[in-house]
C-alpha cells in the first residue's frame, strides 16, 4: 500500500518544514538534535516563538489560537516540528489544561488563562498521581474542603514533571469523601505554586535527572472560583484530558531521527577494521527497526485520517503502545552501538568519549518512562481489547 499526501497537505508540509527550519533558534534545535536537556528559557522561548506565528495551539478552538487544521494537518504539523528537533508545546499547557479550560471553564476562567497559558506566561504542572493513585487514579487521597468562598487543600502528589518551573499547578482532589464511587467525590483546581502550605521536593532519577518532584499540600487556601467544571465533575474532566494527552504519543519523526543517528555512529564505529554497520546482526536489527517505524507511521496517518469530532480514535491506544516501544527500541540500540562508552553517563565535556555515547544510557533510562505515562501499556492493551477487538 501506497499512501500519498494531496497537493494542499504537501504545500501545508512544506509550509510547516520551512518554518520549523528557520523560525526556531538553531541553539535550541541543536540542544535537541544532541539530546541534551533544555534549560526553562529555551523551552519558554521556542513556544513563544511558535504561538507568535500562530501554531502553538492549533488544535484549541480558534477563538483561542487555534487554526481549525484537519487531523492530518495537525499530524503533518507535530510531525514535521519533531523532525526539525524543535521542542513541541509544554504538554501541560498546549495539550492538557488548555483544552480543558477551554472545554469546561467558564468565560472568566479562559479569558484569564487561555492567552498567556499559550504563550507560556504561566507554567502549569500537573498534580494528578500520588504515592498510592497511579494508574488507580481514582484512588486519590488529597482532599479540598469548601470553608467559605475557598477550598482547603491538604495531601500529597508526585511524579510531577518540571514542576521545578512552573507557576500553577491543576491539582485533582477529593471533594466529597462520602460519595458511593470514588469517582464522583473528585474535583479539578488550580492555584499558584508559590501559594503557602505547597512545598515542592525534587526526586533524582535513575538516570542523574531530577525532572520530576513531589509536591505536598498542607492547608492551601484555594479561592473557589478557581473551581474547574462542577464541584465532583472532575472525574470526567480527568478523563478528557487523559484522552488528549495521547495524542500524537507515536512520535515517527523522533523515532526515524534516533535510527538515522544510530546508523550514523554504526557507520563511525570500526571493528576489527570494518564498520560496525557492517555487522549482519546489526544490520538485520536496523532494518527490522526501520521496518517497524515504517509501519507506525502508515497507522498513525490511517488513525488521523479516520478521526471525528475532534475525539482520539479508538487505535490511539496502538498507536501509544507501539510507539512507546519503538521509542525504548531505538534508545536501546544507541546504547548498544556506543558499547563501553555508553558507561560514561557522567563525564564531563573534557571527555574523550562522544557526547552522544555519554547521552545514550541516561537517555535509554529515562525513556523507561514512556510505557507508564498517559496510560501504561497494560492499560492500552485492556483498551484495545475492549475498544477495538470487542473482547
Amino acid at each position: 500500500m501506497r499512501l500519498q499526501l494531496s497537493p494542499e497537505d504537501q504545500a501545508f508540509r512544506e509550509e510547516m518544514r520551512a518554518f520549523f527550519t528557520s523560525a526556531v533558534p538553531q541553539s535550541i534545535r541543536d540542544t535537541v538534535a544532541a539530546r541534551r536537556e533544555l534549560t526553562k528559557d529555551q523551552l519558554v522561548e521556542s513556544q513563544r516563538v511558535l504561538n507568535a506565528a500562530g501554531l502553538a495551539v492549533p488544535h484549541w478552538p480558534v477563538e483561542w489560537g487555534g487554526r481549525g487544521w484537519t487531523p492530518l494537518q495537525r499530524h503533518i504539523w507535530h510531525e514535521e516540528m519533531m523532525a526539525a528537533c524543535v521542542p513541541p508545546p509544554l504538554a501541560f499547557n498546549a495539550t492538557m489544561i488548555g483544552p480543558v479550560i477551554a472545554a469546561f471553564g467558564n468565560q472568566q476562567q479562559k479569558e484569564r488563562f487561555l492567552p498567556p497559558t499559550a504563550n507560556m506566561d504561566i507554567w502549569w504542572c500537573q498534580g494528578f498521581s500520588e504515592p498510592d493513585a497511579g494508574s488507580d487514579l481514582a484512588s486519590l487521597r488529597t482532599t479540598a474542603v469548601r470553608d467559605g468562598d475557598h477550598w482547603v487543600v491538604n495531601g500529597q502528589k508526585t511524579w510531577t514533571t518540571l514542576g521545578q518551573y512552573a507557576d500553577w499547578i491543576f491539582c485533582l482532589a477529593r471533594t466529597d469523601p462520602t460519595a458511593e464511587k470514588r469517582q464522583r467525590g473528585i474535583s479539578l483546581l488550580l492555584f499558584p505554586m508559590d501559594t503557602p502550605g505547597v512545598t515542592l521536593r525534587p526526586i533524582e532519577l535513575i538516570d542523574g535527572g531530577r525532572e520530576v518532584n513531589e509536591v505536598f499540600f498542607e492547608d492551601v487556601v484555594v479561592p473557589a472560583e478557581n473551581l474547574v467544571g462542577e464541584e465532583n465533575q472532575g472525574w470526567g474532566i480527568a478523563k478528557f484530558l487523559l484522552g488528549n494527552e495521547r495524542v500524537g504519543v507515536a512520535p515517527v519523526a523522533m523515532i526515524k531521527r534516533l535510527m538515522a543517528q544510530a546508523k550514523q555512529h554504526a557507520a563511525e564505529i570500526t571493528v576489527g577494521g570494518a564498520p560496525l554497520s557492517a555487522d549482519p546482526l546489526l544490520a538485520a536489527r536496523i532494518a527490522e527497526l526501520e521496518n517497524e517505524v515504517l509501519a507506525l507511521e502508515l497507522t498513525a496517518i490511517r488513525v488521523v485520517a479516520n478521526s471525528a469530532d475532534g475525539k482520539p480514535h479508538p487505535a490511539s491506544s496502538v498507536l501509544k503502545l507501539r510507539g512507546t516501544e519503538l521509542q525504548q527500541a531505538a534508545t536501546e540500540l544507541l546504547v548498544d552501538i556506543a558499547g563501553p562508552a555508553s558507561v560514561a553517563s557522567f563525564a564531563g565535556e573534557d571527555s574523550d568519549v562522544p557526547g552522544w555515547a555519554r547521552v545514550a544510557t541516561p537517555s535509554y533510562l529515562n525513556y523507561r518512562k514512556a510505557s507508564i505515562y498517559g496510560g501504561s501499556n497494560e492499560v492500552q492493551r485492556t483498551i484495545i481489547a475492549g475498544s477495538i477487538l470487542g473482547l
